[in-house]
């Protein structure tokens, strides 16, 4: 029986690794509803994924960084990304429409609709630089 007990001693644990310097005193605080406002604002406002990490680095004066998301930026880069998606798939179908009208039409019709075709582009340049001409002044904004 001893040498059973032996051997489970000699055992390794298992479990999680002990720390070499474990937090182990807690500290409590309470708030009042407007304190927790602020507070809560504050810790959004850090970008930490903790409380309590953002309390130490409060309380020990360490820095943190304050991210701040705009809405409206946001909505206009994912705006202006769904259009420069747009724009490429247009610019891969472009030679395809040009072969296809060369093989299907008559030259007559086929240089009838490049002229079409042609204007639509050039709307579309004057469009993509407007949209670099807004893109510039929301970067000048932000």
């Amino acid at each position: 029986m001893e040498k059973e007990r032996k051997n489970l001693g000699k055992r390794g644990k298992g479990g999680r690794p002990q720390e070499d310097n474990p937090a182990r005193h807690c500290v409590m605080v309470r708030f009042t509803d407007t304190e927790n406002a602020r507070f809560l604002t504050l810790f959004e406002q850090s970008g930490m994924y903790a409380k309590a990490l953002f309390i130490k680095a409060r309380v020990f004066d360490e820095t943190f960084r304050v991210v701040k998301t705009d809405r409206t930026t946001l909505e206009y880069v994912t705006k202006l990304t769904s259009f420069h998606a747009q724009f490429r798939a247009l610019g891969v179908n472009y030679n395809q429409v040009v072969k296809e009208l060369h093989s299907h039409f008559s030259e007559k019709k086929a240089l009838a609709f490049l002229y079409k075709l042609e204007n639509i582009t050039r709307e579309l340049v004057a469009l993509s630089k407007q949209v670099v001409q807004l893109s510039e002044e929301f970067k000048e904004k932000f």
